[in-house]
């Protein structure tokens, strides 16, 4: 969220305009009705949304639902940790692109340092929120330095560390092919001082490909989105604060949910809505970027409006 446009006078959205904890209970219910079994709460900054273990609570009480995990920075992780486990939250997953202050600063723009991130990541431990994941994006020219002493610090410490591939999600990060570092070479690098062994998916249509050090002492992942497009597999939807559905991280348009709920739509009607918005889904932005990579071809489903990161997560 770029600080010239994010501003201290940003006009951020009324809060009768995000959706209530109950209405996001009404909608993952209906979700896991139609088949979802895994809930993620992204951002932005979740932990930022006010009272955040009571609606933890309340997607927990969803009878189908498997698992809940939440992505987080990590800034104010040490704080709500064991109010996130007490309330059911199953797993964490924490955004930390460099162990090194500076990189760290010129990777995410972020006020606060390292050593909070880790601080977060060690409450989580202790509040019984494993395995916890930590996920790293790489951009070439800035952090691909730190994969390597990634790798080693977070395998010491029995996390897995996994590696994203520089994306092209909306408009505020300046991508550029040039700026990606591939999954393949993330491999490699590690696998050069600590060798790999590929590992199978744990389910159809995981992100994540699984790599396991040789002696047994942990795994990593990449996500290869760039370089290796998984948009045949994909099988996540998003829903923003405000009620929008998106059924691809590229998107341009959502689909307005809060206009149904608040105007009396009943589940029925929720669920059939929901249904042919699946249905009828195209999504394949990956896979027509890597086709048009190196050609003059223009990317059809680029669009101006496209979706930042910060409001669609991850």
């Amino acid at each position: 969220m770029p600080r010239e446009v994010y501003g201290r006078d940003f006009a951020f959205l009324p809060r009768s305009e995000l959706l209530t904890f109950e209405e996001i209970e009404r909608l993952a219910r209906i979700f896991v009705a139609l088949g979802v079994k895994k809930l993620r709460l992204t951002g932005g900054e979740p932990l930022l949304r006010r009272d955040l273990p009571v609606l933890v609570a309340l997607l927990a009480a969803i009878d189908g639902v498997e698992d809940i995990t939440l992505t987080t920075n990590g800034s104010l992780l040490a704080r709500h940790a064991a109010d996130l486990a007490q309330a059911g939250l199953s797993r964490i997953s924490v955004s930390l692109d460099s162990l090194d202050d500076a990189t760290f600063a010129r990777m995410n723009d972020v006020g606060f340092p390292v050593s909070s991130v880790l601080q977060g990541i060690a409450a989580a431990v202790d509040a019984g929120l494993t395995p916890i994941k930590v996920n790293m994006v790489v951009r070439r020219g800035v952090n691909e330095a730190d994969v390597v002493p990634m790798a080693r610090y977070f395998r010491e410490r029995g996390h897995i560390l996994r590696f994203i591939e520089y994306m092209d999600v909306g408009h505020t990060n300046g991508w550029r092919m040039d700026d990606v570092v591939s999954a393949a070479e993330v491999v490699a690098r590690i696998d050069d001082v600590m060798p790999l062994v590929g590992l199978p998916p744990l389910y159809p249509g995981e992100v994540a490909d699984r790599w396991a050090y040789r002696d047994g002492s942990g795994e990593i992942g990449v996500i290869a989105s760039v370089t290796q497009p998984f948009c045949a597999d994909c099988s996540r939807a998003r829903l923003t604060a405000d009620g929008q559905l998106y059924t691809c991280l590229f998107s341009n348009a959502g689909h307005d949910l809060r206009e149904l709920l608040r105007t009396g739509a009943t589940d029925t009607a929720l669920t059939t809505a929901i249904g042919a918005i699946w249905r009828a889904r195209v999504d394949r932005y990956s896979e027509v970027r890597t086709l048009a990579t190196g050609t003059s071809r223009e990317l059809p489903m680029i669009d101006p409006q496209r979706v930042e990161m910060s409001r669609i997560g991850g």
